[in-house]
């Protein structure tokens, strides 16, 4: 059962020596807080949930008093608390429907605190530039509810105006729309009509990044002559042979396991239940990490700045090393990942099979996927025979002749 109570940390002094009042929300043996404007000269001067010795205590108490029955009642109203988390229960009964405002930069600002928390923050800053646009074109901050179809659309033919391609304006709605609904699940508004029941978001375009059989051996089979071209060559081959596993969580892979056994830290968060991926480390990776792997099993590169401009590094030595090749493709990072799951499929691997390997939800058609699920050694055989077919084409010939054969009789 959640409760709620007021209280002062002691730990969170503020400057002047000072403490703000918090409330304390427990649930499921977890405590979130709520800042409050209140602030007290001494943690004594909270007694029994009411402040003491305190000139204003009277006034205050009164101001607590009410603040504590707004949350109670929305604490109350909800149907289910076992269903959230506490720090989902704290939003809710921090920005309820009724009581205080609940704008559009507050559940934004919340959303993308909680990304950075979480290490997503390349995420972050796009959602956080995204809703900037937005609330610059509603001139300020706007309240959810305020957020309409047609505020929407002529939100959207605003950027069209603006010249922006479909595809930006795509993106900056589907992050707005993020926000819109997280709101909706957190029951913080509701809408009679959905804000975006008018505007149609076109899916974004499937990057044409794959790369041919003979491209892609080009670049394993390279002696590069720079460490920054080797780095590329060993990472893009490190991504492919690990089901195309992202750079980010490459960088967390422990290359003494014989099992690899992660979360992508893309879709960390978003769902109740992890998606663990699990397979056998493949034989001969550690032709491509060995070199780079410390004595803790994670490979370093020396490379001393943040992140994101590690990713940026990498993203331009590959694509250095292609030119290097005389690759007339576009090679980029994440070419590895769609070579991967190009060539599972030119070998007729299952599609339920490549997308647990890719970390893909299987949303594919048909009840035997709720009977049925894709196991560790199912991807482990996949991850092998791809790796397998780069080395020795000629045997996998039928498989890639029987799928082109059936995708001529589907035209």
């Amino acid at each position: 059962m959640a409760t709620i109570n007021p209280v002062i940390i002691k730990e969170r002094v503020l400057k002047n020596g000072t403490h703000k009042l918090r409330i304390a929300v427990r649930h499921k043996s977890v405590t979130s807080y709520i800042v409050t404007k209140i602030i007290l000269n001494d943690p004594g001067q909270l007694k029994n949930g009411k402040i003491v010795r305190h000139p204003d205590a009277c006034e205050l108490n009164k101001k607590l008093r009410n603040m504590l029955d707004i949350y109670e009642e929305r604490l109350d109203n909800v149907k289910n608390t076992d269903l959230y988390t506490c720090e989902q229960l704290r939003d809710i009964i921090k920005s309820g429907p009724d009581g205080e405002e609940v704008t559009f930069k507050g559940i934004s600002g919340e959303y993308v605190s909680y990304l950075m928390s979480e290490g997503r923050n390349s995420y972050a800053k796009l959602i956080e530039r995204s809703s900037r646009y937005f609330c610059d074109y509603c001139r300020g901050d706007i309240e959810m509810e305020d957020i309409t179809p047609v505020l929407v659309k002529s939100f959207s033919e605003y950027l069209r105006r603006s010249g922006k391609t479909q595809t930006y304006i795509n993106t900056i709605l589907s992050h707005i729309k993020v926000i819109v609904n997280k709101a909706i699940s957190d029951q913080m508004v509701s809408y009679s009509v959905h804000p975006f029941s008018s505007v149609r978001i076109s899916p974004a375009p499937v990057r044409e990044v794959t790369l041919s059989l003979e491209s892609f051996l080009r670049i394993m089979n390279s002696s590069p002559d720079t460490k920054k071209k080797k780095m590329a060559r060993d990472l893009f081959m490190i991504s492919f042979m690990l089901g195309g596993m992202n750079l980010i969580d490459i960088m967390n892979v422990d290359f003494r396991d014989k099992e690899v056994r992660y979360v992508r830290t893309k879709s960390a968060g978003r769902t109740q239940q992890e998606n663990v991926i699990s397979f056998d480390m493949p034989e001969g990776i550690e032709r491509y990490a060995g070199g780079w792997m410390q004595p803790n099993g994670k490979l370093d590169f020396g490379y001393k700045f943040t992140y994101h401009n590690f990713s940026q590094y990498v993203s331009y030595a590959i694509t250095d090393l292609a030119e290097e090749l005389g690759i007339k493709e576009r090679v980029v990072f994440y070419s590895a990942r769609k070579c991967f799951a190009q060539f599972a499929s030119d070998i007729c691997m299952p599609d339920s099979v490549i997308n647990y390997c890719l970390g893909h939800s299987d949303r594919s058609k048909g009840v035997i996927r709720y009977y049925t699920k894709i196991r560790s050694r199912q991807a482990s055989i996949c991850i092998k025979r791809v790796c397998d077919y780069v080395i020795r084409p000629e045997l996998y010939k039928d498989f890639v002749e029987l799928r082109s054969m059936s995708l001529m009789n589907m035209m």
